[in-house]
């Protein structure tokens, strides 16, 4: 049986990356890269730190515009999907690479959409459009917790091609412990531990909406002048294009260090020893929860709805005097983690297994359900 796995972010990439191996070992498995976000810094050094292999194709979808670049992950998805004729296809979360289930659908080729049923109820978070066209053009949806399951089934999902496998994130960091623990980033910053902050910004609602970034900036150097230590920022390359198009880094405090995006295992270990972690990442919630350091997301929704309700990781928006507010909490009056312990969906250790039994078993009974037994005419 071939399957073809299609990722194209860093997020994704560490969410799949025990589901990588797993397939890998057990069927004739293609990696692709829609190259939407890919950039050999930001990306190869994901691979070499999750000891993943490369992927087998990487494809060319970075555009101007953003209905370029739907098209040309649609086209280009599909062009390797008739080039490799693969008997199933795997997708995760919901990024513009999942929109490769639209040719994938047309194609009759059944599709396993893992993080299914994911909702903010905000729509203007881009990604929440892609949820649900994913979800519903999907064969089989994978959900990480009930809270999803049951948004899918309110939906019309059919209940048979619904699974809660949980969240493979923790399975994934349980076999990196030593190499967290090894990372020489601080001292390479020269930072003391619990004494600095570290945060990131690159959703599209607070990078390019206006007057949103220059808010972000304001309340990041509110945060220095209060807790008077230094601010390490994560800066996608995007972020760093429209802060030096607005000319946002002339006016920073001098402790905030705007830094390239780092490695994995650096950026890990850099959350675990920060005083707080502040954040729009969608995978702070989880993170905060499995590793359990402080961290607020500078979100006004969130699809983690389990994270909210076991206290962890409050939104704030992105108001300075709100992030101001709840980093104060969080710092001020943390979770304690061995008393209230992450969601039971965020503690699942063999969530690959699980995920490869439901994609290699149910391919062709899926199959015969939505197309008959007869075979399949790639077009």
């Amino acid at each position: 049986m071939k399957v073809m796995t299609i990722l194209g972010t860093r997020p994704e990439i560490i969410r799949l990356a025990s589901v990588i191996k797993m397939l890998d070992k057990h069927c004739d498995h293609v990696l692709v890269h829609t190259g939407q976000n890919y950039d050999r810094t930001l990306n190869d050094i994901f691979f070499e730190d999750l000891d993943l292999r490369l992927p087998d194709h990487v494809l060319e979808t970075k555009s101007e515009t953003i209905q370029a670049q739907i098209a040309a992950i649609i086209e280009k998805t599909g062009d390797v999907m008739d080039l490799e004729k693969p008997d199933a296809i795997v997708i995760l979360g919901d990024t513009n690479s999942g929109l490769s289930a639209i040719p994938a659908k047309r194609k009759k080729i059944p599709i396993f959409h893992i993080e299914a049923g994911d909702r903010s109820f905000d729509h203007d978070v881009p990604e929440e459009l892609n949820r649900r066209i994913v979800d519903h053009t999907s064969d089989v949806n994978m959900a990480y917790t009930e809270h999803s399951r049951r948004n899918l089934l309110r939906e019309g999902a059919h209940p048979r091609n619904v699974y809660v496998v949980g969240s493979p994130v923790c399975e994934v960091y349980d076999g990196m412990q030593e190499k967290f623990a090894n990372s020489k980033i601080l001292e390479e910053l020269n930072l003391e531990p619990g004494n600095f902050l570290t945060a990131s910004i690159h959703r599209e609602e607070n990078v390019d909406k206006g007057g949103a970034l220059e808010t972000m900036v304001d309340t990041f150097n509110a945060l220095a002048e209060k807790y008077a230590c230094p601010i390490v920022v994560s800066t996608h390359p995007r972020t760093r294009r429209r802060l030096e198009q607005l000319n946002l880094l002339a006016c920073s405090n001098p402790l905030i260090n705007w830094h390239e995006p780092f490695g994995l295992i650096d950026f890990i270990r850099l959350q675990t020893e920060s005083k707080c972690v502040i954040s729009d990442s969608g995978t702070i919630h989880e993170d905060s929860a499995i590793l359990g350091f402080p961290a607020v997301a500078i979100r006004k929704s969130t699809e983690k709805q389990e994270s909210l309700e076991a206290g962890y990781c409050p939104i704030t928006g992105l108001h300075k005097d709100d992030v101001l507010r709840a980093v104060g909490l969080v710092v001020d009056d943390p979770i304690d983690f061995t008393r209230s312990p992450a969601p039971e969906a965020y503690q699942q250790f063999e969530v690959s297994k699980k995920i490869t039994r439901i994609i290699l078993g149910m391919t062709r009974v899926i199959d015969e359900q939505v197309w008959g037994p007869k075979d399949k005419k790639f077009v």
